[in-house]
Parts: structure tokens; sequence; C-alpha cells
């Protein structure tokens, strides 16, 4: 009786998931339509490119890191002048000044190397990729 009932289960389970797959994909909307339909009337309409979503996110969070790592590099000054000659406070602010010239390193870094990627990506989204272009000209060349 326990497998009969098993089965029963799964024979209802897979109905089930075809049923929610077909109406799904009746109903599915674009990944577009989807993110217009979820948009309110203020909100920008472009997610990536130079005036994106993306963009405008990942350029807040590295120019705040970049500020921690500007405070922390004046913190590692201050703690190198007050440190009165001790060995241990002068290695410390000198490892401090040290991990905040890396962190702000690699803040402009990551800054450089987000935005060309979300360029990049802007940009392929908008224009076909070299190989239309070719063909396009070649049929215009002899037709």
């Amino acid at each position: 009786m326990k497998k009969f009932t098993k089965n029963v289960l799964q024979i209802i389970t897979g109905i089930s998931t075809v049923a929610t797959l077909c109406a799904g994909k009746a109903m599915a909307l674009t990944v577009q339509e989807g993110a217009e339909a979820a948009r309110a009337d203020s909100m920008p309409t472009e997610l990536i490119g130079p005036e994106g979503v993306f963009t405008r996110i990942t350029n807040v969070v590295l120019y705040i890191v970049g500020a921690i790592s500007v405070i922390m590099l004046v913190w590692g000054g201050v703690r190198y002048i007050i440190s009165g000659g001790d060995s241990k406070k002068i290695t410390d602010a000198k490892n401090t000044i040290l991990y905040a010239i890396i962190g702000l390193i690699i803040a402009v870094l990551a800054f450089a190397i987000v935005n060309f990627v979300l360029n990049a990506i802007g940009s392929v989204t908008t224009t076909p990729p070299p190989s239309e272009n070719a063909f396009i000209l070649f049929t215009q060349f002899i037709g």
C-alpha cells in the first residue's frame, strides 16, 4: 500500500510540474518585458550602460571603498606620528598605511574594471557583432 501511495504521489507531482511549466511558458514575459513591468515611473530604464542602474550602484560602492581607504591612510599617518618611537606602534602604523594603499589601488582598479566591463556589455547590446556588420557590407557590395 505504501508503494502504491508513493507511485500515485509521484504521478500527481509529475502532472502538476508539467502543468505548471506549460502555464509558465504561456504566461512568460521576456526579460525586458519583466523589467518594464516591475519598473516604477521614476526608475531608470537602463540596467547596463553609462547611465544604468548597475553602473550607479558599483560606482557608489567603489567610491565608498576608496573613501575608507583614504581615511585609513590618514589614520595610519596619525598613528605613525603619535607612535612616540615605540617600534610596535610604528610597525602597526606602517602596516595600516601599507594596507590602506593596497586597498586604494584595488578600489581604483576595481572601478576601472567594472566600468570597462559594464560599458563593454552595454555596447554589445546596442550594436550588432562584427560578423553581422561584415555580412551586411558584403551583401551590399554584391547586390
